[in-house]
């Protein structure tokens, strides 16, 4: 895919939605970090419901840490892998504390030396939290950047890597949330929405179905 292409595509997005935003329910860093963490492997929907009593009972590192595992786990008990989940949040808050003042770092090096912590979670915090212009490639952008062909490239690493250098430095630090919401809504892994979607003529994708004009 061209240059032009690419800057049509986020010029696109932009006007749709011209202030995206992560699905995930926060109010604080912390917080953030907590729902990102607990939305691996689950859904921002499921996360939402988990986390809506557990911030009520544990808003901060320590008072994560006073509900102790066995009531953490009660909590996130709804969402997948929620046994190593609560152990990693356990020890993250500790660190949190004991290396950060309690606050959440701002580092991809500090970030990934948290429990539980990966690369394309600590890329989330650091766009979402610290307006940083990375993009975490998750399963719907590593799809999306894939099928329409912004970028290619066989692993997450690579699509990471090619996507921060073609995305128009304008449209990088939203770039991230564009292309999730893409994948989430109209670029779907079974049946893409082609018909509905509003890039369909840059698509590169060989399985497109192209929008006819009504008079065809």
């Amino acid at each position: 895919m061209n240059a032009s292409k690419r800057l049509e595509i986020f010029t696109r997005f932009r006007q749709a939605n011209p202030d995206p935003r992560t699905e995930l329910i926060y109010k604080t860093h912390f917080q953030l970090l907590v729902a990102v963490v607990l939305s691996a492997q689950s859904t921002d929907k499921a996360v939402n419901l988990a986390t809506r009593e557990l911030f009520a009972l544990a808003p901060d590192p320590q008072s994560l840490i006073d509900l102790g595992l066995s009531r953490l786990k009660e909590s996130i008990k709804t969402i997948g892998l929620y046994n190593n989940k609560a152990r990693n949040l356990m020890e993250m808050s500790k660190l949190i504390l004991e290396k950060h003042n309690g606050e959440v770092p701002d580092t991809l090096e500090q970030l990934t030396a948290l429990p539980g912590v990966g690369r394309k979670t600590a890329n989330v915090i650091l766009n979402t939290a610290f307006h940083i212009p990375v993009i975490a490639v998750d399963t719907h952008i590593f799809r999306v950047a894939n099928r329409t062909r912004i970028a290619t490239g066989k692993n997450v690493d690579q699509v990471e890597e090619k996507l921060t250098k073609v995305v128009p430095k304008e449209f990088l630090l939203d770039a991230h949330h564009w292309l999730i919401l893409h994948g989430r809504y109209t670029c779907m892994a079974r049946k893409p929405m082609c018909k509905a979607c509003i890039i369909n003529d840059l698509c590169e994708y060989p399985g497109r179905r192209p929008v006819l004009n009504e008079e065809e």
